[in-house]
């Protein structure tokens, strides 16, 4: 679908918003009372590929910051500006056609293309706010898919991929999860549910699969299972309601522990596998 199509669709979708946002409308409250309100939108849940579109933004860029995708991952202390899309679409409008060359080339250093924001238009809404990380895509399909694909390359190494398949298929029903029909390597295609059911169980396979290693196994086997616990212990963590600060505590060293273990995520699988960094800088 064309840029100038999902803007004309979006449009449309979200017109009748823009006077219930300005105007407010009459609902029915928990308590039982009646407010005037003024309902906005406040996030779009979508995988990168569809953020990507719907904010304008060139692959492997941030649709929140105005990040070079050379330093994605890199600095955790410094600090971006974030995207002004409202800016941006009012300097695409009003350039001249003998300034296109000049506009474009300042789109390419904010990672922004030619194109506007379909959020962009709407009233009291700030588009770079509408993107909220979510479970299914950046856990599920994301943080455990390249996971996964690490899992697969070291167990390659090892020569332990028949005995991770066996302990898969050997796991044992119990509430909540769906015992695997396959063995790991006969499945094709993984889905939201799949990886769900795969973060239950996947810490105990992995012992199993790479129990009694020899003396030259030994340190890697051991920082192999420590990454994929402090993953996992990174996904249940993601998936409370709400957090006391106690609880960003622990998520905050999880994440430190997890970049500690970074070097040994990155370099003990061939180059084509490495998990991106943004899935070893984890930042909160």
């Amino acid at each position: 679908m064309s840029a100038d199509v999902l803007r004309t669709v979006f449009d449309l979708v979200l017109a009748p918003f823009q006077q219930v946002v300005q105007e407010g409308t009459v609902m029915d409250c928990a308590e039982g009372k009646t407010r005037l309100c003024f309902p906005i939108l406040s996030a779009w849940i979508a995988d990168y590929a569809e953020d990507a579109a719907l904010h304008g933004i060139g692959s492997k860029s941030c649709s929140k910051c105005e990040i070079p995708c050379k330093e994605l991952g890199g600095n955790l202390l410094k600090i971006y500006e974030t995207h002004d899309y409202i800016l941006y679409r009012e300097k695409a409008l009003r350039q001249a056609l003998a300034e296109v060359a000049g506009i474009a080339k300042y789109f390419q250093q904010v990672s922004v293309k030619l194109v506007n924001n379909v959020f962009a238009g709407l009233n009291r809404v700030n588009p770079a706010d509408q993107h909220k990380p979510d479970l299914l895509h950046n856990i599920y399909l994301g943080l455990f898919k390249h996971m996964m694909e690490w899992v697969e390359e070291f167990l390659k190494k090892h020569k332990r991929q028949q005995a991770f398949d066996d302990a898969w298929k050997e796991i044992l029903p119990y509430p909540g999860h769906r015992v695997p029909k396959k063995a790991h390597r006969e499945v094709t295609q993984w889905q939201g549910k799949e990886m769900h059911n795969l973060g239950r169980c996947i810490s105990a396979v992995l012992v199993s699969a790479l129990r009694n290693p020899n003396s030259s196994q030994y340190h890697d086997i051991k920082s192999a299972l420590k990454c994929v616990s402090t993953l996992v212990d990174f996904s249940l963590m993601a998936q409370y309601r709400s957090h006391t600060q106690i609880h960003l505590s622990t998520w905050k060293g999880i994440c430190r522990h997890f970049t500690g273990l970074g070097t040994f995520f990155m370099s003990s699988v061939p180059r084509r596998l490495r998990v991106q960094k943004q899935i070893v800088r984890i930042r909160i």
